[in-house]
């Protein structure tokens, strides 16, 4: 049911360049060099409307370790108004739009198709997101029966519809807006029986929850900060009278800070909180979301979690990144010292790819409480 994310995090690292014959002489000059002949892709996608073509491969431990996908991205830069240039007298960042879309196979044998759009109408002040597709996704879930923790895979054959938008506050870095999202899913195990922990309605659920959001982002880039925060609020109210099968509220809020430790060094912070009030399906419940943990393996009625992440750009256009984090999953606050604290760390490297857009891909490598896993990056790591 979390397809959504799984959408965004499969937006990720461009391992092949295909460069389309066109008009062509404007266009092939434009492709993928910079003027010290370092490969940057930012005038390709720009000048000559391009995007990135992306065969790439699906690194995600829930989804088998391993899969490929072809995702086209298009990237496209926006103007400033010139009543909006400046808060506080200092430029202001405006995000590309960006475009997606993505047909996925992995190694165990989930599939899926999607789209998404983020972007903005810059005279309104209105930033918007929007995502669909359809998704036949076997992921494993871990529950305690007779004190003993056993593992479920189930398959899920969902169509997730997500939308949301937000319109600046003044000439501030406030947002506030509205969600949505819709979900209509089929829920089983192949040869199996249904775990008396799922109820007949999870089996079949339709989501339909409207919410708000409140928006603090004052980074100056979306793809690589170097420096400012954002800090987000947002709650999903699921309900009968919006058409749901279940009747629950999602808060999640988190914070990203990016700050200069030095000339070429860059630190990062992030901290996470969700918490599910009401009766969730168990799909839908909060989960520990970092590298080194698979999707779902830790989850609750509540989440904390922090993250800390170091990227030094040690030679032109590559760095190093260095990063590690705790985080818990638990239902009760009574009982919040009982759960168990999953710790992962790793580390990786990223390309300035596009340096119009500071854009970088690359990969890292995490260490989580279980197991070692491996992720293709696009842009960062943290992608709410």
């Amino acid at each position: 049911m979390h397809a959504i994310k799984l959408v965004s995090s499969l937006i990720i690292f461009l391992l092949s360049f295909s460069l389309f014959a066109q008009q062509e002489k404007e266009k092939k000059r434009a492709f993928y060099k910079d003027t010290t002949g370092a490969v940057d892709i930012s005038n390709w996608l720009i000048n000559a409307h391009g995007f990135i073509p992306l065969p790439t491969i699906i690194t995600e431990p829930a989804l088998g370790n391993f899969g490929v996908a072809i995702a086209p991205i298009f990237l496209h830069p926006k103007k400033r108004f010139l009543s909006d240039t400046t808060i506080k007298g200092k430029p202001q960042y405006v995000p590309p739009d960006i475009t997606a879309g993505v047909l996925l196979y992995t190694a165990n044998n989930s599939w899926g198709i999607g789209a998404a759009r983020r972007g903005s109408w810059l005279k309104q002040r209105i930033r918007y997101q929007i995502a669909s597709g359809y998704f036949n996704i076997n992921m494993a879930f871990y529950r305690k029966i007779l004190g003993e923790e056993e593992k479920f895979t189930f398959n899920f054959k969902v169509v997730p519809v997500y939308a949301q938008a937000t319109r600046q506050i003044g000439l501030t870095h406030w947002y506030a807006g509205i969600q949505y999202l819709f979900a209509n899913a089929k829920v089983g195990i192949e040869g199996e029986a249904l775990p008396a922990f799922v109820t007949n309605k999870e089996a079949t659920p339709i989501i339909s929850a409207p919410g708000l959001i409140i928006e603090y982002d004052a980074r100056d880039n979306m793809f690589s900060p170097n420096n400012g925060l954002k800090v987000h609020v947002n709650a999903l109210a699921s309900n009968e009278i919006f058409g749901s099968d279940f009747n629950y509220t999602h808060i999640n809020s988190f914070a990203y800070y990016y700050f200069p430790v030095g000339k070429k060094l860059i630190g990062g912070l992030r901290g996470d909180y969700q918490q599910i009030l009401g009766d969730a399906p168990f799909y839908m419940l909060a989960y520990i979301d970092m590298r080194g943990i698979p999707i779902m393996r830790y989850q609750g009625d509540v989440t904390l979690l922090t993250e800390a992440e170091a990227r030094w750009d040690f030679y032109k256009r590559w760095s190093a990144v260095f990063y590690g984090g705790v985080g818990n999953a638990f239902n009760d606050w009574k009982k919040m010292s009982e759960a168990q604290w999953a710790y992962s760390a790793g580390t990786g490297f990223r390309y300035l790819i596009a340096s119009k857009f500071k854009l970088r891909v690359g990969m890292d490598v995490a260490r989580g409480p279980e197991q070692w896993a491996y992720y293709v990056v696009f842009g960062s790591s943290w992608i709410k």
